[in-house]
Formats: structure tokens, C-alpha cells, sequence
């Protein structure tokens, strides 16, 4: 987990540093500045919390809860109204859509608003 977390800060880091078009670039550099902590070690930016506490997904409604939660981050960020509309969630696909990967749906899904 700690080499996943600090192979994919780095690569995203790096990628939002040189990315010419996007518009957020400044605000999310500062962010991942400002929540430094000192278990980053000698990090000067920071994009994964430093706890690690796995979730086992035993049964369905664990998983849809999980699911949904992953779905309504963005919603309840405000960056979108509804969970379909954010453009790198699997959420389209359990509207009937098809978003940017081929996934397996956990079905039936039960959808929440939290």
C-alpha cells in the first residue's frame, strides 16, 4: 500500500506540474502542499491520507455502500450535481451509460444519496 500510494502521488504530482491545460493546476499543487504532515516523511506535498485502514468488501452491501460513497464524493464536493456526471466515475455506468473503462457492475445496485 505505502509504494502504491507513493508511486501514484508522485506520477499524478509530476503529470499536474507539467500538464499544460489544466486550468486547476495552481490550487491542487497548493493543496497537496498545504496537507503535508509530518508522517510524510520528507515529502513536500502530499496526496493520500497517511492511514491505511483496508475495508474488507464481505458481502453486498458493504460493496454498495463503498460504491456509492465513491460515487457521491464528487457530488457532495460540488464539482458535479449528479454522480453520473463526473467524467472518471463508474457511476454513468450504473445509469445506463458508458463511462471511460469497461467494468463488471456489481449488481443489483442500490443507489443512496448521502
Amino acid at each position: 500500500m505505502r509504494d502504491l500510494k507513493r508511486h501514484s502521488s508522485e506520477e499524478l504530482h509530476k503529470s499536474i506540474k507539467v500538464h499544460p491545460f489544466e486550468s486547476r493546476r495552481e490550487w491542487m499543487l497548493a493543496m497537496m502542499k498545504k496537507v503535508v504532515t509530518p508522517l510524510s516523511g520528507k515529502s513536500c506535498f502530499q496526496l493520500w491520507q497517511p492511514e491505511s485502514h483496508p475495508v474488507e468488501l464481505s458481502n453486498e452491501k458493504i460493496m454498495h455502500q463503498k460504491l456509492n460513497y465513491l460515487h457521491n464524493n464528487p457530488v457532495a464536493s460540488g464539482f458535479v450535481q449528479q454522480p453520473e456526471d463526473w467524467h472518471y466515475s463508474s457511476a454513468i455506468d450504473y445509469y445506463g451509460g458508458k463511462g471511460l473503462l469497461d467494468i463488471i457492475l456489481i449488481e443489483p445496485m442500490i443507489v443512496t444519496v448521502e
